[in-house]
């Protein structure tokens, strides 16, 4: 359609231009004649341009047509062959349908079948489980009579001796886990463990709560004291020291819990006798150089820690702290001298385990931090040094390295544990730590107490100076089983109710003896 538009549109065109030449020529009259020719031809010309254009109009229409026609039967071809296509889908889906549906109904039919069945066989059930109650009544009634047991004596019987059996088993399971969870671990912990302590050496210095300070001679003693006592008064009232001056010659003894304030007066003391001029004044004088003197000393102490573990970073005033340990003693062991040792503990054992070596050091070399203040504050050196830590900023690592030393705090991770570990290693090493005669004595007696008081228990020793608890049990009450059972309750109320250095052995010992006489 849009071919015969312009063909008319042309022929439109030609006609117009036709016309305005036929209109120029028409209006000059002195050309009319010349050009009378050219117009002629030209209308001829517009004329034959007409028809043609007229014909190939039409020509183009029927093709227009045709091709139209086709597309159309091409539609409609394909259309019936979708429909088809479709009808025989829908052909197939009726037929699966109508299949599932006979199947169904047949499944049905066999499930009415099943049903009546299990119904039947229910009510076959019902009357046998009816026949077997009165059965078992019945049964039940005899074994009454025979055994002279009711049911629930009987029951309880067998209960007790089920219990008795499965604690049997428990206790087996128990030690054969303990035994094969020790045979695992033995072998790497004594590796770590004997390897940290060979590679670390440290000294051990007992000391205790007396200083003995020597004088050239009893003269001097007299110096000392002063008249009428006001030197020494003087001298004890600004250290907090006492002055202890008897008939032992050439010395005066220091005494104060305060090991920092003891060693502020022997300093003082021993300024004070190589001046010679001793009165309140100049006593005062001394004890104030004394103090900045030990300050120092006590300062130098911290960073020579330091430098001695490969620690570094560490707060000024957890330093000054750390050099105030040095002065301090645990059961005779050096405080410092303790935490460097731990510190080197655990930073072997960490490596060994492939853990941060610079954060254990760091975390065993603080872990008793609070010792150097429990003197003069309220609370346990565990608390103390926790709170220390998070007011100077340390770790979270370290902080719970210190809280969980001595397992008031749970360790969260392996560094905590390695600290734990190292912290009793040195303390139970032998010679790192000594008691005094008393608590010794009650240490043991609390550990025989604890163990007599056990049902089945007939005798008890505490053995390697309260190391080891030896106890010897009635054969004929306790078992193989409970002696494993009694020897873990032990472990544990021990655990809970004393305190002491490193660990106890617990050895429940169960023997039979026969005698026999050959006549």
């Amino acid at each position: 359609m849009d071919t015969i538009l312009i063909i008319t549109i042309v022929i439109a065109v030609v006609v117009a231009a036709a016309m305005s030449v036929i209109m120029f020529f028409a209006g000059s009259s002195h050309q009319k004649k010349v050009y009378e020719e050219k117009v002629g031809g030209a209308e001829q010309k517009s004329r034959e341009i007409i028809d043609e254009a007229i014909k190939t109009a039409e020509s183009k229409k029927r093709e227009a047509l045709l091709e139209v026609k086709e597309e159309s039967l091409r539609s409609k071809n394909e259309l019936d062959k979708e429909i088809k296509e479709r009808r025989n889908e829908i052909t197939k889906s009726e037929r699966r349908i109508t299949n599932k549906e006979e199947s169904l109904d047949r499944k049905l039919d066999a499930l009415e079948k099943r049903e009546h069945s299990l119904t039947q066989k229910e009510e076959s059930l019902k009357e046998k489980h009816e026949a077997l109650d009165a059965k078992h009544a019945e049964i039940t009634a005899e074994l009454e009579r025979v055994s002279g047991l009711t049911s629930e004596q009987a029951k309880e019987h067998l209960l007790k001796t089920v219990e008795e059996d499965v604690k049997k088993d428990a206790a087996k399971l128990v030690k054969e886990l303990e035994q094969e969870a020790r045979d695992e671990a033995s072998k790497r912990a004594k590796e770590i463990v004997v390897s940290a302590i060979q590679r670390c050496a440290a000294d051990h210095v007992s000391e205790n709560t007396i200083t003995v300070v020597q004088i050239p001679s009893d003269e001097m003693k007299g110096r000392i004291i002063g008249r009428e006592g006001r030197n020494i008064r003087t001298l004890e009232t600004a250290t907090g020291v006492e002055l202890i001056i008897d008939d032992t010659p050439d010395a005066v003894v220091l005494s104060a819990f305060d090991p920092v304030r003891r060693e502020i007066a022997r300093v003082a003391l021993e300024k004070l006798i190589v001046d010679g001029r001793i009165h309140p004044a100049r006593i005062e004088e001394m004890v104030e150089k004394a103090k900045k003197e030990v300050d120092t000393k006590i300062r130098e102490a911290g960073e020579e820690a330091l430098q001695e573990v490969g620690v570094h970073g560490i707060h000024p005033e957890l330093v000054k702290l750390l050099g105030r340990m040095r002065y301090r003693t645990s059961y005779g062991q050096n405080a410092l001298r303790h935490s460097i040792e731990v510190a080197h503990l655990s930073g072997l054992m960490a490596a060994e385990l492939g853990l941060d070596v610079r954060m254990a050091k760091r975390a065993g070399l603080l872990h008793d931090i609070g010792k150097a203040v429990d003197h003069e504050m309220e609370g346990t050196h565990v608390q103390l040094g926790a709170d220390l830590c998070k007011k100077y900023k340390e770790s979270p690592i370290v902080i719970n390295a210190v809280e969980s030393h001595h397992g008031d705090v749970e360790p969260t991770g392996m560094i905590s544990c390695i600290v734990q570990a190292a912290d009793t290693i040195s303390a139970a090493r032998p010679g790192a730590r000594r008691e005094t005669i008393e608590t010794y004595i009650n240490r043991l007696k609390q550990l025989e107490e604890i163990t007599n008081s056990y049902a089945g228990v007939e005798k008890s020793f505490a053995v390697q100076a309260g190391r080891e608890v030896r106890v010897m049990v009635i054969p004929e009450k306790v078992s193989d089983a409970d002696m494993v059972l009694m020897a873990r309750n032990i472990s544990k109320q021990i655990e809970a109710e004393m305190q002491y250095p490193g660990q106890i052995k617990v050895n429940v010992i169960r023997e039979s003896r026969v005698t026999d006489y050959a006549k």
